[in-house]
């Protein structure tokens, strides 16, 4: 296993596929992470070799002898720069470009691979818990890399892609459908280190990208860009929201001042990722985040027992049956167990955790995480209906509802809301929700707030959301 622990650079394209071909693992590494971050990570995954920057090498030795790390191999953004400096030594360590400069292609050992060894351990977001590692395989990988493609049928030739990367490498959705989807047709990768909504502009009015994956985070920033509109947006063929659910009314915002369609897909760090999008060609449907990807199979289960299908429109939790789906847990057999499960049509079904209903077409709706469903005195709650309303409220930038423990009504709404400006107040919004929602939906408590916590590809963490809530009770 070798640990990438980079932001995205050429470094780390280089990386991987090089890590591939010797049949090792990519263990894919948040740069941003804490010392204790990284030992969970290096000690699960039983990394040998970590490649990080060479101003996280001090945190990478810290840990390398509480570890199975055995080398730490350094680079630095300048190398691939326009002008090109190499990183400053550093005591135990190695760098990439001296191993690069050194390779001799002749005495390379040609690794027996086999489409069902693995290929990437991607530890999941923890953005509701402690990450596990997925095991994906060389299958899952290239199949969903076809799967995707296919899915832009029509939408450039091949060689002529531009890719507009600010989605970090390290996360599945810019590893597969970035990463491997550019190199798999061709196309040019703008990559950007960090997000920064000038940098994204310019880049979209300098290289004129053909594709724009991101989340959607990112196109609130820019929507609220004062000269959104003089950066020449509207020629990006392609705009695709993922990674987190994108509300409905900044689709729609989006749309009306950019004039380019926003297509919003779906999946898990344990599906490769993709498991849904809207085809190039097909209609799209607001808040639908379209349909199952070729080969994939869907089905929506009853949430208590995981085996009776819904019927067509009503909620259940979303299975899914591809050649994109992992393994399983690394090292965690119950985990895998829980999530993977065999079907009585003797299949192996991946349990999502997510609640969805399918319209007569066929379009699957996210509706919520089972586990960040709200039970106020026995009526559930979806998370995501209250922050759609919320966001129809013209004085909302972003929000997210959490549920909070009450000694009477068991839990209660709560609200936290990054407001458009100062004269929003509490109770107006709360006011606006008792118009739109029934009196159990609306939020007991709304907090408002200069920012909401967001993991490195822009996720809102709402598990830092309910410590935050359970330390002040």
């Amino acid at each position: 296993r070798v640990g990438i622990m980079l932001p995205n650079c050429p470094q780390y394209i280089v990386a991987s596929f090089a890590i591939l071909r010797l049949g090792a693992l990519v263990v894919n590494i948040n740069p941003i992470y804490t010392a204790r971050e990284l030992l969970n990570v290096a000690t699960d995954s039983g990394a040998r070799i970590l490649i990080t920057l060479d101003r996280l090498a001090p945190l990478a030795l810290e840990i390398r002898t509480k570890s199975a790390i055995e080398h730490v191999v350094v680079t630095s953004l300048a190398e691939y720069s326009a002008e090109a400096a190499a990183p400053p030594r550093r005591d135990h360590t190695l760098t990439l470009a001296d191993l690069v400069a050194t390779d001799d292609d002749a005495d390379l050992p040609i690794a027996r691979i086999g489409p069902d060894d693995l290929a990437v351990l991607q530890y999941t977001g923890g953005t509701t818990g402690t990450p596990k590692g997925a095991m994906l395989t060389h299958r899952n990988i290239f199949a969903n890399v076809i799967q995707t493609e296919t899915w832009h049928y029509r939408t450039y030739h091949r060689g002529e892609g531009r890719y507009l990367l600010v989605i970090p490498y390290f996360h599945i959705y810019a590893f597969t459908v970035g990463m491997m989807c550019g190199v798999w047709v061709g196309g040019l990768q703008v990559i950007i280190p960090r997000y920064d909504v000038e940098q994204v502009l310019a880049a979209i009015r300098d290289f004129k990208p053909t594709y724009f994956p991101a989340v959607p985070t990112v196109f609130v920033s820019l929507l609220a860009h004062p000269q959104v509109k003089e950066y020449g947006l509207q020629l990006v063929r392609t705009f695709n929201s993922g990674g987190a659910p994108c509300p409905i009314e900044v689709m729609e915002e989006f749309e009306t001042r950019i004039g380019r369609p926003l297509n919003e897909g779906y999946g898990l760090s344990e599906t490769s990722p993709v498991t849904h999008s809207t085809p190039h060609l097909a209609q799209r449907k607001f808040g639908s985040i379209g349909l199952p990807m070729p080969n994939t199979d869907m089905k929506i289960v009853d949430v208590e027992t995981g085996r009776r299908e819904m019927p067509l429109g009503e909620a259940g939790e979303l299975c899914i049956c591809g050649p994109q789906v992992m393994k399983g847990y690394w090292n965690r057999p119950d985990e895998s167990a829980a999530v993977l499960r065999q079907h009585d049509d003797g299949r192996i079904w991946f349990h999502t955790g997510d609640v969805a209903t399918m319209d007569e077409d066929g379009y699957t709706f996210i509706v919520q995480r089972k586990k960040d469903m709200i039970i106020v005195d026995g009526f559930n709650v979806y998370p995501s209906e209250v922050e759609g309303v919320l966001y129809t409220h013209g004085g909302v930038r972003m929000v997210a509802v959490i549920g909070v423990p009450h000694a009477y009504h068991g839990e209660v709404v709560k609200a936290c809301v990054v407001p458009r400006d100062a004269s929003i107040s509490a109770e107006d919004l709360k006011a606006y929700c008792k118009q739109n929602l029934a009196a159990y939906k609306v939020p007991v408590e709304i907090e408002l707030r200069e920012t909401l916590p967001q993991s490195a590809v822009g996720k809102v963490l709402y598990r830092v959301l309910r410590d935050e809530a359970a330390a002040k009770t």
